[in-house]
């Protein structure tokens, strides 16, 4: 089964449920995308199957069993599984909708090895979509009609950019934007957004000005008697490091660390400021 890009969500519900009605077992299926198929001998001969008779067609697969039917949490499930960039999702997903048709005891066993793998692969996702909400840093660009664009370059671990495009146009509404990466790039106009295919890092723009207040404001906001290091790379990995802006101070600021808390600890205390006790309001013949 050829699909028509990877995360083909309803290309990929169609064909799987045509093969279960057609009563196709999992490992009779070979899972395929268009981009797969260009350079693969046997992808190519399943694109061309795929292209002369439409995927579920009762002329290739006839009906001999019901539709299946699973819970919405499964759906969802594989909402997230298909933003996976493992090559195995789509085989996995097909054999878990087979099994739940089959083996209905699955549903309640939450320790199966597939559906513990499945869960792992969405909570990847889901990490990734978390990171990419929090690093992504816009530059502004000048277009030729004098407008804004404020643009932004990020490198994902899955295939998530689309997915995550209404996160950004509900919080930046009001912006002109774009998020290139090398999946896909989305572009928000202020009124519609389009996706075009992925680009390069040398089309995003290089620092600017506006970069160089955001550093010194992060220099001023960092905190070195609250530095742990090994939890901020959990929460910020090195691998996204070469793309934010701020992390061209963490080797300076985290080997100063140590010097600057002694210094405040050392530092004399500061007399603080007199409370101005908040004025009293006179009461009134209303009263």
């Amino acid at each position: 089964m050829t699909l028509a890009h990877p995360t083909d969500w309803p290309g990929f519900r169609g064909a799987a449920r045509a093969l279960v009605q057609a009563g196709v077992w999992p490992q009779q299926v070979d899972w395929f995308t268009a981009g797969d198929a260009a350079g693969d001998l046997f992808a190519s001969h399943g694109a061309e199957q795929a292209a002369s008779a439409q995927v579920g067609s009762p002329a290739v697969l006839p009906a001999t069993h019901p539709p299946p039917h699973v819970s919405p949490d499964f759906m969802r499930l594989c909402e997230q599984l298909i933003l996976h960039r493992d090559p195995g999702r789509f085989t996995l997903m097909y054999r878990l909708l087979w099994r739940m048709t089959h083996e209905p005891a699955l549903r309640h066993d939450p320790l199966d090895a597939d559906r513990l793998q499945a869960h792992h692969m969405a909570r990847a996702v889901a990490r990734d979509s978390h990171k990419m909400h929090a690093f992504v840093r816009f530059r502004p660009v000048t277009q030729a009609d004098g407008q804004t664009l404020h643009m932004a370059w990020f490198e994902p671990d899955h295939f998530i950019t689309e997915a995550n495009a209404g996160f950004f146009v509900r919080r930046f509404t009001q912006m002109h934007w774009a998020i290139l990466t090398p999946d896909a790039c989305i572009r928000w106009d202020g009124k519609a957004l389009h996706t075009s295919p992925g680009a390069q890092r040398s089309d995003a723009p290089p620092p600017d000005a506006g970069e160089a207040l955001w550093l010194t404001y992060y220099r001023h906001i960092f905190n070195p008697a609250r530095l742990k290091l090994n939890m901020m790379k959990k929460e910020m990995p090195t691998r996204y490091w070469h793309n934010l802006p701020e992390a061209a101070l963490i080797t300076e600021l985290t080997q100063t660390a140590h010097q600057r808390s002694g210094q405040m600890v050392a530092a004399e205390p500061t007399t603080p400021r007199k409370a101005i006790a908040p004025l009293k309001r006179k009461a009134s013949a209303a009263d």
